[in-house]
């Protein structure tokens, strides 16, 4: 795969020798490229002609190799890529004075930034527009207001426009002061963008601690770590969405996750708090009373080694409908409970629209869990 799509890249380059755009994705936002530039069979997989250039690849080198200076008239570069880690100081980093525009997005989360990002960053100083859309881990505080104006915008003196979503977390323990919402919020006055959100979330038990903050309306592709302090809004980039908190969720909750991420593709889920209503809806006319969660768009769920009533949550017709051809990850043990061994009808009708089933916790074969799932590929 890898040498096929170097292939293709030397083929395109060799053949249209004045391209001056180039978007190189799939139509799925998870589909990325992967390039070998090191490759001596393909030396072409360059262009003096190239202006503007989209792309998803893998790694933070993939990024660092497309602007090495084999596209050396680049002024648009938007990426997105998987995963950020310490760069091959080997590669070229020499300035960029032609990039006028760049944009970045990573899908995990990443404990160098501070070594890979704003370095990457201090080569772009005649940017004119800029997008940041990534979770980072920082040593004891977090990327607020006043760290973006000092370690980045003040070295960027053409820059006009800036739009990011920035997650950072990071494990202190007791003792330690942290800024709340409102210290965060403070750090953006006279900030060039007005509109910004911006929320922390602490949680002592698991000496975690998060702060959100972005630009209104997002461009992200991903909003990370979800919790009860979620603000709301309307996200159409969106396309995978991460929940994460130690209070409960409820069904109201995930009623304004789906309102807020319409076209979110990809869900995951970390909680193992249960809920306190269930009881209170379980009185009224059996969940009757509550509103149908529709996930029009969403292709994967991940639920594994959450509390069972988020499984139930998700599977229960009266709470979810699910579209057809969804893949599931989740605990054995859990869906055999919430299924009440795989008999249970108000189940069944969610159950049957999976395509594919990763079933945790479980090796062998099951025959009622199969018949369960009469269209679904079983994962042991």
């Amino acid at each position: 795969m890898t040498l096929s799509m170097a292939k293709i890249c030397d083929k395109i380059f060799h053949v249209f020798t004045d391209l001056t755009t180039f978007v190189l994705n799939e139509s799925w936002y998870k589909t990325r490229v992967q390039l070998t530039f090191d490759n001596p069979f393909f030396p072409n997989i360059r262009c003096s002609t190239l202006l503007k250039l989209i792309i998803n690849v893998v790694s933070f080198d993939d990024c660092l190799y497309l602007l090495d200076g084999r596209y050396d008239q680049l002024h648009t570069f938007h990426v997105d890529l998987f995963d950020i880690s310490f760069p091959d100081e080997a590669i070229n980093q020499d300035h960029l004075p032609n990039l006028k525009c760049f944009s970045l997005s990573c899908e995990r989360e990443t404990s160098d930034y501070e070594i890979a990002i704003l370095p990457f960053l201090y080569r772009m100083s005649n940017l004119e527009e800029l997008g940041l859309y990534l979770t980072g881990s920082l040593r004891n505080r977090f990327i607020d207001g006043k760290h973006l104006k000092t370690k980045i915008l003040n070295h960027m003196p053409r820059l006009n426009q800036f739009t990011f979503y920035i997650e950072s977390f990071h494990h202190v323990r007791n003792g330690i002061s942290l800024p709340s919402t409102e210290d965060i919020q403070k750090t953006f006055i006279d900030f060039p963008n007005n509109n910004i959100v911006s929320y922390v979330d602490v949680f002592p038990y698991i000496e975690r601690n998060q702060c959100h903050i972005y630009s209104y309306p997002s461009l992200t592709r991903y909003y990370t770590d979800v919790s009860n302090s979620f603000p709301g809004g309307l996200f159409e980039h969106v396309r995978a969405v991460s929940l994460f908190d130690v209070r409960p969720f409820e069904h109201e909750f995930f009623l304004r996750i789906q309102k807020s991420f319409p076209f979110m593709e990809e869900l995951s889920l970390d909680n193992c708090t249960a809920q306190n209503r269930k009881q209170s809806y379980r009185s009224n006319s059996d969940n009757r009373n509550l509103s149908l969660i529709k996930y029009t768009s969403l292709c994967k769920l991940f639920i594994v080694g959450v509390h069972d009533d988020y499984v139930e949550e998700f599977l229960l017709d009266t709470k979810t409908y699910l579209q057809n051809n969804l893949i599931l990850s989740v605990s054995y043990e859990s869906l055999q409970r919430v299924t009440h061994n795989f008999i249970r009808d108000a189940t069944r009708t969610n159950c049957g629209k999976i395509s594919k089933l990763y079933c945790y916790d479980r090796k062998k074969r099951c025959n009622s869990l199969e018949e369960y799932f009469p269209n679904a590929k079983i994962c042991y």
